[in-house]
């Protein structure tokens, strides 16, 4: 935790917070701070900043917090993304997060089973949790946006063209003879398929709607190191 991110309920006056549970267990065994000590901090969706440690049990930290630093440059990057196995998944999501990904859809595919879907790493909650813990590596604030689509035609068809409109759209697909292109620095939307990569109909399907097929070499990647490895490429702010 390079950051504490701080959420509404945190907030007892307008420049004091409270925190408890993961945060506060973190402060004292991690950091091992104490009182007069400052921690960085950010606003959920809001600045970034110091908080002062004035108070602190076995219960709970009080600080007083002074937010007046901007969160790093977002991403421009909407990443479509098969939905991953649940082992992977809550990684690839706090990778995401971590890198300054803020628009992540979750679509189907042929080769994505049908107990993906019921993994409980897709509840509110735990989408929420595994973000933070991105966005608090990073010392980033702002919440990515996590839309899910269980259905691949319906999105690509009738979703996609329009959220593809003004940008870069990609789709990684091994075998294709198009290298990624590098250093991009300007909006993109990337397609990465599930193990085993997409069908060539679902990837005829892309292109239809606008995509470029590229590819990264004559290796092989599992999404969880694709994901990092196509952002680095693409955006020289991740290297």
């Amino acid at each position: 935790m390079n950051l504490a991110l701080l959420f509404d309920e945190d907030f007892v006056a307008p420049d004091r917070v409270v925190l408890r549970g993961r945060r506060l267990e973190h402060i004292r065994s991690v950091l091992g701070a104490s009182t007069g000590d400052q921690l960085p901090v950010g606003r959920v969706n809001g600045l970034m900043g110091l908080g002062e440690v004035i108070k602190l049990t076995d219960s709970e930290a009080e600080l007083v917090v002074v937010l007046d630093q901007q969160p790093p440059p977002l991403l421009p990057l909407t990443l479509i993304l098969a939905m991953p196995r649940p082992k992977m998944f809550r990684r690839i999501l706090q990778t995401s997060a971590t890198l300054g990904i803020k628009d992540i859809w979750l679509i189907n595919s042929y080769k994505v089973e049908k107990s993906f879907w019921q993994t409980p790493w897709l509840s509110d909650q735990n989408l929420w949790e595994n973000l933070t813990l991105g966005l608090e590596q990073a010392k980033d604030t702002i919440m990515p946006r996590v839309h899910i689509r269980k259905l691949f035609k319906p999105f690509v068809e009738d979703e996609l063209p329009a959220l593809l409109n003004g940008k870069q759209a990609l789709v990684a697909h091994p075998g294709t003879t198009t290298p990624c292109p590098a250093h991009l620095n300007k909006p993109t939307a990337l397609c990465i398929g599930p193990e085993g990569g997409f069908t060539p109909y679902e990837v005829g399907k892309l292109e239809e709607a606008g995509c470029q097929s590229v590819h990264l070499g004559p290796r092989i990647l599992r999404v969880e190191t694709a994901v990092p490895v196509l952002v680095s490429r693409l955006f020289d702010a991740c290297l």
